[in-house]
């Protein structure tokens, strides 16, 4: 079993709820990104707190320990639970995490000048947490997400990451 990470903006928390994980949180009608209309991207593999984390502390150029934001927790509604939910009864039984992304590192990717990519992309494919096939699927990842950052900070929006099991 793997875990997925599938990116995207939205105006607000309700929004992003609606789109990624269902109508009103309804967990159990689901929903799509792609039926929804929502600008999005698959990211595989790639973790907001660690391993995006690392992209936006080089493109912010601070090494990643310096960094002072992280991503918020947006559903299922914290706290969690004492004992370990393993059914859909309830919303962490579910594998479904959706987050907001600091709009900080939003605005950091959005702003990442062209010129920079490769080396910011050279910087991560070093990564142990993610393995690339080459260099260049590192440099094609990091302009995918500096394009929807940009997309994101246009429309006024924040960017998310749903996590699903």
């Amino acid at each position: 079993m793997g875990v997925l990470y599938d990116y995207f903006h939205a105006a607000d928390h309700t929004t992003a709820v609606n789109q990624a994980i269902g109508p009103d949180g309804d967990w159990l009608r689901g929903t799509s990104l792609e039926e929804t209309g929502a600008d999005w991207i698959d990211a595989k593999s790639l973790d907001p707190n660690v391993v995006l984390g690392q992209l936006v502390a080089y493109a912010e150029g601070i090494p990643f320990a310096d960094q002072q934001d992280a991503p918020e927790l947006v559903w299922p509604e914290p706290p969690y639970p004492e004992d370990e939910p393993t059914d859909l009864d309830s919303p962490w039984g579910t594998g479904l995490v959706l987050q907001q992304l600091p709009d900080h590192w939003r605005d950091i990717l959005a702003a990442l000048p062209e010129d920079a990519v490769p080396m910011v992309a050279a910087q991560w494919y070093e990564i142990e947490e993610v393995g690339f096939a080459d260099y260049l699927d590192a440099k094609d990842t990091v302009g995918t997400f500096t394009a929807l950052a940009f997309r994101a900070r246009m429309a006024g929006a924040h960017l998310y990451c749903r996590c699903s099991l």
